[in-house]
């Protein structure tokens, strides 16, 4: 991947329904080229898909954290296949940096997020964790 490609994916991130035309007046290059980059990225797995956020989406669990965590030893994929499979992890993210994984959960109560968290803090493996509680989300240019 080059910068073009890095532009490209930003430009979709922030509206997925542009049209080549749109995208190629905004990144200064031709309607074939990005056509050709668009075909590239989805052939390499760079792009998986495409998908449509909601107001439903962002909404739909009232109560959002993310989780971070340190995992001991070489748990890691274990404990994110764990994590990945139970019902109110939207997602599993692994990175760098002092923390090991970051669960994005969401539950209806405060009193399920807990009970979530509290199932992963007692995982074998998991060695230490700090979550967030996300507030507000804006998509985009909202």
């Amino acid at each position: 991947m080059d910068e073009l490609d890095n532009r490209l994916l930003a430009a979709l991130q922030r509206d997925a329904r542009a049209s080549l035309s749109e995208l190629a007046q905004s990144l200064g290059v031709t309607r074939t080229t990005i056509r050709s980059r668009l075909q590239r990225l989805k052939q390499s797995g760079e792009i998986v898909g495409f998908t449509v956020l909601t107001r439903q989406g962002v909404t739909e669990s009232p109560v959002r954290g993310l989780m971070m965590l340190g995992i001991e030893g070489r748990g890691t994929e274990r404990i994110m296949s764990r994590i990945a499979a139970m019902q109110e992890v939207r997602a599993v993210h692994s990175t760098n940096g002092s923390w090991d994984l970051i669960a994005e959960i969401g539950t209806e109560t405060l009193a399920e997020l807990d009970k979530i968290l509290f199932q992963i803090r007692r995982m074998e493996g998991v060695t230490r964790s700090e979550t967030n509680l996300l507030l507000s989300t804006r998509t985009g240019r909202s």
